[in-house]
């Protein structure tokens, strides 16, 4: 019986303007596997990271994961936030453009000179005063706020339904081609911030220092821990990130990315800049990363560890997709010899 893949992109196309990044591109990464996506630089193999992260949204296609579109749900507290939202915009413009009328009518015919003012008696005369203003003013205002408070709380929504957060939050974690650690943080610190999305814990607990977050807080560092020793840092726990070698600041931000308890790990290009002992080191890594069940997805010049761990290959060029398929079969294909690979890469 075939298994579902974990990732279908579909027929995905990414125009920046009259630039096309990305045209028509499709594969689907099954459960378990280490996938790769190769090609020459300009390939668009970075803008697809960012398109299946959210970071992009497609200009057409769609990226599924576990076989649907990652994104907010149509939910109640949509309504509630549309609503409310809609309802204080339409009593702003309603009040603001009866401003000067209800200084007048609350303020200045309650105030008198020595006398404590009379809060309750000013409160008491906004209705009647609003009621003498002209009705279709008044109301079309009202109106107007409304729908531009509550129109634009719904666009809002629309743009931040499929964010990094919430593709995160669905099971899809990156590293990046640049490394993006916090090097004043310590390493600890830099995982921890990598389980932001997973912690439970509201924010009057995490406020009053409850029981619950100091249980949350010791299971959070003894999981940051245990994947500083997966990836061998945890002698350097509470040293400053900006302080590792360039080697284990990769497999530090691996580690981050880990913490967020993915399914999928999408690694963009990890071997950039090391030397080989620590890219045998990191295909090691990388093999045993699969082997607690992530799958890996990842973009990597270095045709050493691409034929090393992947499983299957899709290779890009100009945007398009010109091959997929095993290593062996990448490697004796004439269209991704001729596009990418030379004959010094595969001798």
């Amino acid at each position: 019986m075939s298994v579902a893949p974990l990732l279908e992109v579909d027929r995905v196309t990414m125009r920046f303007g009259g630039l096309v990044a990305n045209e028509d591109v499709s594969f689907a990464v099954q459960p378990g596997q280490v996938f790769a996506v190769i090609g020459p630089n300009g390939a668009g193999k970075t803008t697809m990271f960012n398109a299946i992260t959210g970071v992009y949204q497609p200009s057409s296609g769609e990226v599924r994961f576990q076989g649907k579109v990652v994104r907010k749900p149509f939910a109640a507290r949509l309504l509630l936030r549309v609503g409310g939202t809609a309802i204080a915009a339409a009593i702003s413009c309603m009040l603001a453009v009866n401003a000067v009328a209800l200084w007048k009518a609350v303020i200045v015919a309650n105030y008198v000179y020595g006398e404590p003012f009379l809060w309750g008696k000013a409160i008491g005369c906004i209705g009647p005063a609003l009621s003498q203003v002209a009705a279709l003013w008044t109301w079309g205002s009202a109106l107007v706020g409304a729908l531009l408070g509550g129109g634009g709380a719904f666009v809002l929504w629309l743009r931040t339904r499929r964010t990094p957060d919430v593709v995160a939050a669905a099971g899809i974690a990156r590293t990046f081609q640049n490394i993006r650690l916090f090097g004043e943080l310590s390493v600890l610190e830099n995982v921890l911030v990598g389980m932001h999305g997973r912690l439970r814990t509201s924010y009057f607990t995490n406020l009053l220092r409850l029981p619950a977050y100091w249980r949350e807080h010791a299971d959070s560092d003894a999981r940051a821990m245990e994947l500083l020793r997966f990836v061998g840092l945890d002698a350097r726990a509470h040293d400053a990130a900006r302080n590792l070698p360039y080697g284990l600041q990769r497999r530090l931000e691996i580690a981050r990315a880990l913490a967020s308890r993915p399914r999928l790990l999408l690694l963009d290009e990890p071997a950039a800049g090391m030397n080989p002992t620590e890219t045998v080191a990191l295909m090691e890594l990388i093999r045993r990363i699969r082997d607690t069940g992530v799958t890996v997805l990842l973009i990597e010049h270095h045709m050493r560890v691409v034929m090393g761990v992947s499983d299957r290959i899709c290779v890009l060029n100009f945007g398009k997709r010109i091959a997929e398929g095993t290593p062996e079969q990448i490697r004796n294909d004439p269209a991704c010899i001729e596009a990418y690979l030379g004959k010094e890469e595969l001798g």
